[in-house]
């Protein structure tokens, strides 16, 4: 999850800063509390010092009109600036501009509006106005804006901007939520045909959007996205299993895979990704890296036994420093009765190296 999260995390950074995303790909590697909390220290650098003349404006918009104010924000500041000074008001006088302004003005602005502002501005405006903006928002495909937004909507919101945006959007808004505790919410809203119906749109290329989206979602929902993940086409599904392995996401699919009825592992584990032995040795790598054995072995359990023999090669073959840290994650989690039969499956010498591990002969005591 931290991959996914982070990336989310640098390209919202990147929106702040208004540069281009790649230029802050080396955020990526850092740890995922860290990110978040440059971003929100550059939330407070961004607007906590603007300057002055903002304050000046603000306050000669509370002279006149809304609707002057409004007239005066399009013709003579431009959406930036605007934003800029919406963020120096008061919620409900800012409110009162948004909505004599026109839709396609307020849905530019409002990726420049300081975003510990967002929930007591939205909570003012009329509820067509926000489906109106949101909309707009999601034809212009900003949905990083949108997912500032949308942990913030009311629930009827919500369910009219559901009904007029198309499943690839409900992901890529998903991927950018910034109010995560609310997606069951929305999930809830959705129901089971509209879910399944989004599920089935990760595979036109959108299944890293999918992985954080159910890495968000509590447990529950979590399970049945898995499920209805398992489900797809074959060809889609494994789709999914190379997109992992291209894009390093083995930490935010195993976890899935491990919630999964022993039928849908089967059908997992029978994707022709899945015999591929390079796809197999990189898998082996990163649950050696995170120590997702407990969600690994269960899948293992069910490959064809080519792929398993594949699998024990794998962990037969890492350096021995990653082999004995392999061991003990094992030893710690109590995975011996799983990882016994894989460890009978490697070649001579790898079970020789194993045997010799202290952690190993430290369970074989044990069973004496």
């Amino acid at each position: 999850m931290k991959a996914l999260a982070n990336r989310a995390e640098a390209q919202k950074i990147a929106q702040l800063l208004d540069v281009p995303p790649e230029r802050l790909e080396f955020l990526h590697a850092l740890p995922a509390q860290d990110v978040r909390q440059l971003r929100a220290r550059t939330v407070d650098a961004l607007f906590d010092h603007a300057p002055d003349m903002l304050d000046r404006i603000a306050a000669a918009t509370k002279l006149v009109p809304a609707g002057v104010a409004a007239a005066i924000s399009q013709k003579a500041l431009g959406p930036r600036l605007a934003a800029s000074v919406a963020g120096r008001l008061e919620a409900g006088r800012a409110a009162d501009i948004i909505e004599k302004l026109p839709v396609a003005f307020t849905a530019e602005s409002c990726g420049h509006l300081d975003p510990r502002r967002i929930a007591g501005v939205v909570d003012r405006l009329d509820e067509d106005l926000v489906v109106r903006i949101a909309v707009a928002l999601a034809e212009r495909g900003d949905h990083l804006t949108m997912g500032r937004f949308v942990g913030h909507l009311r629930d009827r919101a919500l369910e009219r901007i559901l009904q007029r945006v198309d499943d690839r959007v409900v992901l890529r808004v998903g991927f950018y939520i910034d109010l995560p505790e609310r997606l069951d919410a929305i999930l809830e809203l959705m129901g089971e045909e509209r879910l399944t119906s989004v599920v089935a749109a990760a595979g036109d290329g959108l299944w890293p959007e999918a992985l954080a989206v159910a890495a968000m979602a509590g447990p529950g929902r979590r399970a049945e996205i898995a499920a209805l993940a398992a489900r797809q086409d074959p060809q889609r599904l494994d789709g999914l299993v190379r997109t992992a392995h291209e894009q390093e996401l083995w930490e935010a699919l195993l976890p899935l895979v491990a919630l999964l009825s022993v039928e849908d592992r089967r059908t997992v584990a029978a994707l022709p990704s899945l015999r591929d032995a390079r796809v197999l040795g990189a898998v082996v790598r990163a649950v050696v890296a995170t120590g997702l054995w407990a969600e690994f072995l269960p899948l293992v359990d069910a490959l064809p036994p080519e792929s398993r023999k594949a699998v024990a090669d794998a962990a037969g073959g890492l350096p021995d420093a990653d082999l004995e840290a392999m061991v003990l994650e094992i030893e710690k989690q109590d995975l011996w009765d799983a990882v016994l039969p894989l460890v009978e499956l490697m070649d001579e010498p790898a079970k020789e190296r194993v045997f010799a591990l202290p952690a190993f002969q430290g369970q074989g005591e044990g069973e004496g």
